[in-house]
């Protein structure tokens, strides 16, 4: 059963914060990746690495249903996730189509997540990853000089 997306949430997803309006896939790829890393970080502690590919492995099925072709990051084995075979598929689809299955993504694996350990903890849990004030869009990130 897919989990219905909770209205209360800051943003419509992580990637919202990170990318501009103007992204391109590879940006939205690239914040994606940045987005499951953080999450990788945060709950592996608490649930572990395998709890956290179980989630991701979850979360990829759902959000296959509406977009097929996310089918193709999930290697064989049924337990396992790879993010690393995610960001390339993002980034060879358009700018729409990225934007809406990473969000697809992050939002069912936040509500599978919720409905795990509860709207609070994962709300707590999750808020670093979440919160639009920490992010930096990509297309405002200051170019390093090259002479520094």
């Amino acid at each position: 059963m897919r989990p219905a997306h909770t209205p209360n949430r800051q943003a419509a997803s992580p990637l919202a914060n990170r990318i501009g309006d103007e992204a391109t896939p590879d940006q939205i790829a690239a914040a994606f990746g940045a987005v499951w890393l953080e999450l990788a970080a945060i709950l592996s502690p608490i649930i572990g690495p395998l709890g956290v590919a179980a989630l991701g492995q979850r979360s990829l099925h759902l959000a296959s249903e509406t977009h097929p072709w996310l089918a193709a990051a999930r290697p064989g084995e049924p337990a396992r996730i790879d993010p690393g075979l995610l960001v390339p598929l993002l980034a060879k689809r358009s700018r729409d189509e990225a934007m809406a299955a990473s969000s697809t993504f992050l939002h069912t694996f936040h509500d599978t997540l919720s409905r795990l350990i509860g709207a609070s903890l994962c709300e707590r849990l999750l808020q670093s990853v979440w919160d639009a004030t920490k992010a930096t869009p990509l297309k405002s990130q200051p170019k390093q000089d090259p002479m520094t």
